[in-house]
């Protein structure tokens, strides 16, 4: 996993605490659900509307604490690699989140990662967030060669690959390390998802928006 958690926008300060609790796990969604789920009490867990913020905030508190630690990193017999990348905001700028899913030149998923972006974030900026969370959890776990990153974003394909300057502001900064990650990896290119088109990262967007929804706490 990375060294230092990925920064965030402004998050509630629960979602900020399950969004510490993804980065001590690798941001491996489902590790940091199941592991937040088994410490609330009862029968209640990280979605469940039967638990309370209280519940909640001290399951968090009560994880952080005793340490949480990444699952196995996957093997990878290549240094060929996919990315899928998608990022989620509702209302945008509204609860925002993102979703990347590492897979193999085989196309065997390696990771499934996902995050809270912020509370009120646009859409582009969760895109960026996606990519740079992939890039940053790829180049942690392995020593990718050549990459193909899939993603629906022409903003960001236009900025990154393009050449083209940032339309959003604020996202300068995550714009400069996607291209410091890219400039890593010696061979690496785009394809452009159509709305139509699969794309397994946007559910763990969609959950990252989930958790950025969640109030003060």
């Amino acid at each position: 996993m990375t060294d230092d958690p990925l920064p965030a926008e402004h998050l509630s300060p629960l979602a900020a605490l399950v969004d510490e609790v993804l980065a001590g796990v690798g941001y491996e969604m489902a590790a940091a659900t199941d592991a937040i789920d088994d410490a609330v009490p009862g029968y209640g867990g990280l979605f469940d509307p039967a638990t309370t913020s209280d519940e909640l905030r001290q399951a968090l508190e009560d994880l952080l604490a005793s340490g949480v630690t990444q699952p196995p990193v996957a093997e990878s017999t290549s240094d060929t690699f996919v990315l899928y990348v998608d990022g989620s905001s509702r209302g945008n700028p509204g609860p925002a989140g993102a979703g990347a899913v590492i897979m193999d030149a085989t196309e065997d998923e390696l990771a499934r990662l996902g995050r809270p972006v912020g509370s009120r974030t646009g859409n582009n900026t969760a895109e960026y967030v996606a990519l740079r969370l992939g890039l940053s959890e790829l180049l942690a776990r392995y020593e990718p060669r050549r990459l193909e990153v899939r993603i629906d974003s022409m903003t960001v394909i236009r900025d990154v690959w393009g050449g083209d300057d940032p339309t959003e502001p604020g996202v300068e900064a995550y714009s400069e390390a996607v291209r410091t990650a890219l400039a890593s990896i010696p061979e690496h290119e785009y394809t452009h998802l159509a709305d139509s088109d699969p794309n397994p990262a946007d559910a763990l967007a969609t959950v990252g928006a989930d958790i950025a929804a969640f109030g003060p706490g």
